[in-house]
């Protein structure tokens, strides 16, 4: 597995395990409650990869509520996301 594809299932996974919290809510709330946590916390480069894997495949693995919260966002200035730092693998 490609660590494209590693880090795709690592989103998907932490976007359900938002989504998971906001279950016993209804739609109308737990929509927007996911939606303000990943613009809370998720960095422009995470949500701008999860745009495009929606774009891609439709979202494929998310919960419908997930899904949903991550439609109504705005779109991630892309222009402004500050590059990746290198990692240091030892």
């Amino acid at each position: 597995m490609s660590h494209e594809n590693q880090t795709m299932d690592r989103l998907v996974y932490m976007a359900n395990q938002i989504g998971a919290f906001f279950t016993s809510q209804k739609h109308g709330k737990a929509v927007p409650g996911i939606a303000k946590h990943i613009k809370d916390f998720w960095d422009p480069r995470m949500r701008s990869r999860m745009e495009d894997y929606i774009a891609a495949n439709g979202g494929e693995g998310l919960q419908p509520l997930v899904l949903d919260a991550l439609k109504s966002l705005p779109p991630v200035d892309r222009a402004n996301i500050p590059a990746a730092r290198p990692s240091a693998h030892h």
